[in-house]
């Protein structure tokens, strides 16, 4: 049967058409932005809440107090004041709040006459001990924010050295898209590693995953980009870049440690060549829509393990036409589960790499590794995508 159209002769927009406009919507630069507005303005309204709680809850409890009489006792519970000042509040606000208790709990005392009676005394002994104890909280918490803080700031720092932005387009043609994400939140940056280099060579790529985690993992991803570097602008192979990292590493790995990667390299000819050190293979996307994973001719061993191999890596070509992609990325994607236990179904989710600005696909693929997760991902993910765009003059982004 014929697709119907509308009276004017177009036919009515898909839902998979609409979905592609909403989504790039969702994922302009302006919308983002505005999304993060709302975030800050919405953390900023539960502060102000925080801050006002201890005073609303003095104000019910006296005005409680006050209508059902002294032999209820209700004044102990002034006390809570402090207790939740201490959770939002600096030290003066604390401070005050435990001051405005004491005033409350002395008015009460002396409207029912009982000021100085047991009762009011172990009271206002309670408000005084939980005030002197919320400081010490809020102290404390404070002194805990600023260094969190300050590793933020050194880990966003570091993440601009080591992860510096790659460039949008890796020639007139390439679009280039990147996504990173490390499984320890506060310090933003693990032992998976990127970076895009344009050579008098080609376009140069490598995409890697240290073995092990934290800082020694940092330190050794560190190790590897410098050299690769330096390397890409000086080998005239993709061989001898590898075996400048492999020399670097060699330098710095002790025990068992290694460092799974793959070099590509771009060089204009309708191809991408890859050396492939261990690492999962890179899924390629054609135009047609089909995908495939272009695994290497034969295994090879992860850098910083030369000591143990036979031969070196074998370059191979990866066909690299105009409305293709090529997707690298490290085994923190393809290894997260859900809570079932299942690994992401990366070849399944391909499409979602279909849109027309490649960073917002690459957004969307994360995205649903994330919902596929549903918890912080238990290993650092990066995302590089390469796609040979058609049209030379189509625009691409890159966050």
């Amino acid at each position: 049967m014929a697709r119907r159209e509308d009276r004017h002769g177009h036919s009515p927009p898909s839902p998979k058409s609409r979905l592609d406009v909403v989504m790039t919507v969702l994922g302009s630069t302006k919308t983002r932005a505005f999304l993060r507005l709302l975030t800050s303005v919405g953390a900023s309204r539960t502060q102000d809440t925080l801050r006002l709680l201890p005073f609303v809850v003095m104000a019910v409890v006296a005005l409680a107090d006050l209508g059902s009489g002294p032999e209820t006792g209700l004044l102990p519970l002034l006390a809570l004041g402090p207790a939740f000042a201490s959770v939002a509040c600096g030290l003066g606000r604390t401070t005050v709040v435990g001051i405005v208790a004491l005033a409350l709990c002395v008015a009460l005392g002396l409207h029912y006459q009982v000021l100085w009676s047991s009762r009011t005394n172990i009271t206002m002994m309670a408000i005084l001990g939980v005030t002197v104890a919320g400081v010490l909280a809020s102290a404390g918490r404070l002194r805990h924010e600023r260094q969190l803080a300050d590793v933020r700031s050194v880990a966003e720092a570091a993440q601009r050295v080591l992860l510096r932005p790659v460039p949008r387009r890796a020639g007139p043609e390439i679009g280039v898209a990147v996504s990173y994400t490390s499984a320890t939140a506060e310090a933003r940056i693990g032992g998976d590693l990127y970076d895009v280099v344009t050579t008098p060579h080609g376009v140069r790529i490598v995409v890697g995953d240290v073995q092990g985690k934290g800082l020694e993992a940092v330190e050794t991803a560190a190790v590897v980009l410098g050299a690769f570097r330096e390397a890409a602008h000086d080998e005239t192979g993709l061989l001898g870049v590898v075996t400048r990292l492999e020399n670097a590493l060699s330098r710095e790995l002790s025990g068992e440690q290694f460092v799974t990667a793959i070099l590509a390299e771009i060089t204009g000819d309708a191809s991408i060549t890859v050396v492939n050190c261990g690492h999962p293979p890179p899924m390629v996307l054609g135009a047609d829509g089909k995908q495939w994973f272009a695994e290497p001719p034969e295994e090879a061993l992860p850098l910083g393990m030369g000591a143990l191999r036979v031969s070196e890596p074998a370059p191979y070509r990866v066909p690299f036409e105009p409305g293709e992609q090529v997707l690298f990325y490290t085994d923190g994607v393809i290894e997260a589960r859900n809570g079932a236990g299942d690994f992401y179904p990366l070849e399944a989710r391909a499409h979602l790499l279909g849109g027309s600005d490649p960073q917002l696909a690459l957004d969307a693929l994360r995205a649903d590794l994330l919902r596929h997760v549903g918890r912080p991902l238990g290993d650092d993910a990066a995302m590089l995508l390469l796609r040979h765009r058609a049209d030379a003059s189509a625009p691409s982004a890159v966050s």
